[in-house]
């Protein structure tokens, strides 16, 4: 998608969900002590690192080390508030602020952590030739239930066959997920 289509679509879902944002940051403030938004140490596009933006949705202090621990349904390290935001990926909104400032697509290989690039062969470091995504074909097609060499598999699958149409399928079944809730937890 053109980097233009991106920045437009992040800025009208930025206004569009900011009643959703001061919500969810008052809950968040009120519900726990911390920062209302979380940043993670992400690998973008060529390798080259930034922070990725989310709505906290954990206690102060229980974030992954290095590859981090995965987040099963029940997890005590997430908060009340972080259970439903995490529900329907609300937590990921502040993703779009990353979109603006050119870290992230709308549609593209979701950003990995450096100690999981430091660990890719060759071939899955071809999900680094494009700009990662708030979205992707991975996310639509199992998100965390499938397993990480799968993942990377279906995000190299979208590099090597991108396209517009592929971008707005993928849109659009993100959609029906987020719907849903279906996919989140493994």
């Amino acid at each position: 998608m053109p980097r233009g289509l991106d920045m437009a679509i992040a800025s009208l879902a930025l206004v569009l969900a900011s009643p959703i944002l001061l919500i969810a940051a008052v809950a968040i403030k009120l519900s726990s002590r911390g920062p209302v938004i979380y940043r993670s140490r992400r690998v973008g596009r060529d390798g080259a690192e930034f922070d990725l933006l989310k709505l906290r949705t954990m206690h102060p202090g229980a974030d992954p080390v290095g590859v981090g621990i995965p987040v099963l349904p029940g997890d005590p390290r997430v908060t009340r508030v972080g259970r439903f935001l995490r529900r329907f990926s609300l937590d990921e909104l502040p993703n779009l602020v990353n979109v603006i400032r050119g870290d992230l697509a709308i549609v593209g290989p979701r950003p990995t952590l450096p100690a999981q690039v430091a660990d890719y062969t060759a071939h899955q470091r071809r999900r680094l030739e494009v700009r990662p995504g708030v979205t992707g074909w991975a996310q639509v097609n199992g998100r965390a239930g499938i397993p990480w060499d799968e993942r990377i598999e279906l995000d190299v699958f979208y590099v090597e066959n991108r396209s517009l149409a592929l971008d707005l399928r993928i849109i659009a079944r993100t959609a029906r997920l987020l719907l849903t809730g279906h996919g989140l937890y493994g």
